[in-house]
């Protein structure tokens, strides 16, 4: 049985999260994505713990991290992934307005798959976030045990 892929939206900003969400279903990619608001609740979710605790077994195809996050910071939520067994080979996108070179070069020590400084441009953001959707949720081959592949 395969399964669509499915993307984690881990996104705080109101207005952010929105124009996230409009620029996946604009392309309409046919992923599934659960959105979380804060750090706990993305990692509520990957652990399948919580108000998660019955969800769907397979990892998301990718993750999609917002730096900026209440409760646990994204920083942080990638240094989870990234050290536990079974999510660290779930790839991890930072999104973030964040142009700071510290922030750039920790995400990539702590293993994300890729950085993406947030367009200010509403347009470009669209463009943007289309991109990473085809890519990460059609285009990349996901690692066994995602919402992606056959299982």
């Amino acid at each position: 049985m395969t399964q669509l892929a499915r993307i984690l939206l881990v996104e705080d900003n109101p207005n952010d999260l929105e124009l996230t969400l409009e620029a996946l279903s604009e392309y309409h990619l046919t992923n599934e994505v659960v959105v979380a608001r804060d750090g706990q609740e993305a990692m509520d979710y990957l652990l399948r713990q919580g108000q998660f605790a019955d969800r769907p077994p397979w990892n998301p195809a990718v993750v999609l991290l917002d730096l900026k996050l209440p409760k646990i910071d994204g920083m942080e939520v990638l240094r989870l992934i990234k050290t536990d067994a079974q999510l660290k080979v779930v790839p991890v996108v930072i999104m973030t307005a964040s142009r700071e070179e510290r922030d750039l070069a920790q995400g990539y020590m702590l293993g994300a798959n890729a950085y993406v400084v947030k367009p200010v441009d509403f347009h470009e953001l669209i463009d943007a976030v289309k991109a990473l959707g085809i890519f990460w949720a059609v285009v990349n081959q996901s690692p066994p045990g995602s919402a992606s592949r056959s299982v």
